[in-house]
């Protein structure tokens, strides 16, 4: 029979099944609708009687984007569910329920502009099969979660995420968890947001380890230059570039017309820094912000005075992380020696030195850019966040290679996702990212890993210090003494 639980706004019903009771689509925020769509994230409304598992559900508003021969929607799920009330959190535990069970709380990926907590990889029933109490949530993302309009509080969606921290806090108790011993962790955009909330004032307390994977605190911007986006997207809209503005355009094909706009890699808009860099690269205009009070610092110069220091980190990327973008599209095989400046010159000064020490000449213009981006965007800045961290911080390296297109995918961004949730049946097929038969064993291992981590900190490799450079490599499940990458030289 399935369990009721009582919160403070009614009550909630699971569901069982497999050995997994599952709490859907619970508000832990009001609908960020009206005069609350650009607001703080305020408490969820009381419901009358019974909040059932079946409830409707929604996300924030996006528009998903095809990969050639690719099958994405296991990973990011099928687009905007519409829906005023998206601030949901679904909760999954063991059946047999349990106290004092271990947190895991997953934020999604998907470059601050698509994504849910429903996609498939990730839906996290396995975690709960294995004593974790497991919590996932949507939050505000584009331009309602990531855009510093005048007028309206920054970082929204961070503090989406901080506000579903703060319910598990003081509710995840009632469902067998231990508020004390929360494990955040989350891919891409996700790990970005959690890299960034372990710096953050507003988050301390709220969580005691984090897991980031493919992820790192390097990509926030100062808010006067992410201000050159709002400016842009006023324009594109053809409203003021304040809250006002902002609010006299719904949610909807206009808006998310102007979004893709400005995402594609020939809008004309200059983000970059004092020093001429784009820390984003092009991947995502809509980025956390930093000199608020979410963030009062960038990230690495918070870790540098100690914030985080109390949290235990588990930190990693993949070998190939730019295949994603690069070898689906098609890219990497057509790129010649001007292209490949070109596309590397809009984000950091020094690019032709950059395709110099990826050996470009040696290999191909493409496969040298490749090569330079998975370590400028991903690979050293985790590095670096590692290095920067005070407290205890471990480093993963994930170089299981796929077999999808010929081969050439290899150790994508995302690969590792269907691992660490123990899912491989979701991309167990032609034009997943896995291909066929990917191995289980691994995923077993891997998984077991996380479960691990976040049950007690434990990992069987030692933790990483700038002079040793433990890395562990999840396939060859062996650590390595991992030298400095050339990327080094060219990012702070």
């Amino acid at each position: 029979m399935a369990s009721q639980i009582t919160l403070p706004q009614g009550i909630v019903e699971g569901r069982r099944q497999d050995g997994v009771e599952s709490f859907l689509n619970i508000p832990y925020a009001a609908p960020p609708v009206g005069e609350r769509r650009f607001a703080l994230p305020q408490a969820a409304p009381s419901w009358p009687g019974i909040h059932e598992p079946d409830a409707p559900r929604a996300n924030a508003p996006q528009r998903t984007r095809v990969i050639p021969g690719l099958d994405a929607v296991p990973l990011i799920g099928r687009g905007w569910e519409r829906g005023d009330s998206y601030l949901l959190l679904d909760v999954h535990r063991p059946a047999g329920g349990g106290d004092k069970l271990p947190v895991m709380v997953f934020v999604h990926g998907g470059g601050f502009v698509v994504g849910s907590k429903d996609a498939p990889v990730q839906r996290g029933e396995s975690f709960a099969r294995d004593g974790v109490v497991y919590v996932a949530m949507n939050y505000r993302m584009g331009i309602d979660g990531f855009l510093p309009i005048p007028g309206v509080p920054t970082n929204l969606g961070l503090r989406d995420v901080i506000a579903a921290l703060g319910w598990v806090r003081d509710h995840i108790a009632a469902f067998g968890g231990d508020p004390a011993n929360v494990t955040v962790f989350g891919e891409s955009a996700g790990a970005m947001a959690i890299a960034d909330l372990v710096t953050s004032p507003l988050a301390a307390g709220l969580f005691r380890r984090a897991i980031i994977q493919s992820g790192h605190g390097g990509m926030t911007r100062p808010i006067p230059v992410a201000r050159r986006l709002v400016t842009k997207l006023a324009k594109l809209l053809r409203v003021t570039p304040d809250a006002a503005g902002f609010a006299s355009v719904l949610p909807g094909d206009a808006m998310l017309d102007a979004v893709e706009t400005v995402s594609q890699p020939t809008a004309r808009i200059d983000l970059r820094d004092a020093d001429g860099r784009e820390p984003v690269f092009g991947i995502s205009r809509f980025v956390p912000v930093h000199g608020d009070d979410v963030l009062p610092l960038p990230p690495l110069d918070a870790l540098k005075q100690g914030a985080g220091a109390e949290i235990d980190v588990l930190i990693g990327s993949n070998a190939e992380e730019m295949n994603l973008y690069l070898v689906s599209t098609g890219v990497r095989e057509k790129l010649n020696r001007l292209l490949a400046w070109l596309v590397l010159r809009k984000s950091q000064p020094r690019a032709w030195a950059v395709l110099k020490a990826y050996g470009i000449g040696k290999t191909t213009a493409g496969r040298a850019l490749a090569a330079a981006m998975s370590d400028l965007v991903f690979r050293w800045p985790a590095r670096r966040f590692a290095e920067e961290h005070r407290g205890r911080t471990h480093v993963y390296e994930f170089e299981w290679r796929s077999p999808r297109y010929e081969g050439e995918l290899g150790a994508a961004h995302g690969m590792e996702l269907p691992f660490v949730f123990d899912s491989l049946a979701t991309t167990d097929q032609p034009e997943g990212i896995t291909g066929e038969a990917p191995p289980q064993a691994l995923a077993d291992r891997i998984h077991a890993l996380w479960v691990g981590f976040a049950r007690d900190g434990s990992l069987p490799w030692p933790a990483f210090d700038r002079e040793t450079r433990q890395v562990h490599r999840l396939a060859a499940d062996e650590t390595v003494r991992e030298p400095a990458m050339p990327a080094a030289a060219f990012l702070p």
